[in-house]
C-alpha cells in the first residue's frame, strides 16, 4: 500500500496517552496485531511508536499524571507553518494549550484547544510524515470531532487550517459537516449538542477500520475493555465506541459486507 496522501490541514498522525504504556501495548497488539519501537528515551521520553506490518500507525506515550488528562487518543492535523497556526489559532477564538516546540530530528508540535474546547494536536513535517497507513485493518481510518458549538467550530477549522468543508447533514437531528466532500473526504464535524451527556467535553475521536467489528468488541471485552456504544450499522459502515484497559475511548468501524 503506497502511504496516504497527507495534506496540509488534514489529520496526520494520532498518539495515546496512557497510564499503564505495557498494558496498553499488549491490548492494541491483541486488538490490531501492532508492533513497537521505543524512541531514545532522553529525545523522546521514552515515545512509543506502533507499527502495523512494519508501517507506522500510532505513538503511544506515558501519561504519569502531571498534565491533568484522563488517558486519551489524540488528532494531529499537519500544517505547514506551526508558528503562523498558533498565531491564526488565538485569534480566531482557540486556545494554546502547548506552545510550539521541536521534537528533535522529527518536526514540530503543540496543542490546540478550539472554541469549543475539543484539543487537538497540531504537526508539522520534518522527519516524521504522519502515519504510512490509513484505512486498513488495525489502521486509522477517520477522524471525527463531537462538538456542541458548531457553527464556530467549523468556521474555526476552516480560518486556521484552510479547511474546505462539505455540508453532509443540517438538521437538528443530523449537523454533519465534513473536511473535503465525498470519498476525498479526511475527517468531520458532528453537532453533538443533542447527545453528548452532561459535563462531557467536545473532544475529537479516532476510528480504526477493523475487519469484523463484532469480533473486536468481544476481543475488547475479553481483553478488559469496554463497549461505550454498541456496534451499528450506518451508512458509512458498522462502528462501535470502545475503550481500552485504562480508560483510552477509540472507535472502530468496518466496510459493510467484510468480515
Amino acid at each position: 500500500m503506497p502511504k496516504p496522501e497527507l495534506t496540509v490541514g488534514a489529520p496526520c498522525w494520532i498518539d495515546l496517552l496512557t497510564s499503564a504504556p505495557e498494558k496498553s501495548q499488549a491490548f492494541y497488539t491483541e486488538l490490531f496485531g501492532w508492533t513497537y519501537e521505543a524512541g531514545d528515551a532522553e529525545l523522546y521520553g521514552g515515545y512509543i511508536t506502533a507499527s502495523k506490518e512494519g508501517k507506522m500507525v500510532a505513538g503511544i506515550m506515558n501519561n504519569d499524571g502531571t498534565s491533568g488528562s484522563p488517558d486519551v487518543w489524540t488528532t494531529y492535523l499537519r500544517v505547514d507553518d506551526i508558528d503562523a497556526a498558533t498565531k491564526a489559532a488565538a485569534e480566531h477564538g482557540g486556545q494554546v494549550y502547548l506552545p510550539p516546540m521541536e521534537v528533535p530530528e522529527q518536526g514540530k508540535m503543540a496543542m490546540f484547544g478550539d472554541p469549543g474546547g475539543a484539543a487537538v494536536g497540531i504537526w508539522e513535517f520534518g522527519g516524521h510524515t504522519g502515519y504510512e497507513v490509513a484505512a486498513e485493518n488495525g489502521a486509522p481510518a477517520w477522524h471525527e470531532l463531537f462538538t456542541r458549538d458548531f457553527a464556530p467550530t467549523v468556521k474555526f477549522y476552516e480560518d486556521v487550517f484552510g479547511w474546505d468543508t462539505a455540508v453532509v447533514g443540517d438538521t437538528d437531528e443530523f449537523r454533519y459537516t465534513t473536511l473535503g466532500a465525498g470519498d476525498d473526504s479526511k475527517a468531520g464535524i458532528m453537532d453533538a449538542s443533542s447527545f453528548l451527556p452532561a459535563g462531557a467535553p467536545a473532544s475529537w475521536h479516532v476510528y480504526f477500520a477493523v475487519e469484523n467489528a463484532d469480533a473486536i468488541i468481544e476481543k475488547t471485552l475479553a481483553l478488559g475493555g469496554e463497549v461505550v456504544q454498541p456496534a451499528e450499522d450506518t451508512p458509512f459502515g458498522r462502528n462501535a465506541a470502545l475503550k481500552d484497559p485504562t480508560g483510552a475511548e477509540f472507535w472502530i468501524t468496518q466496510d459493510i459486507g467484510q468480515g
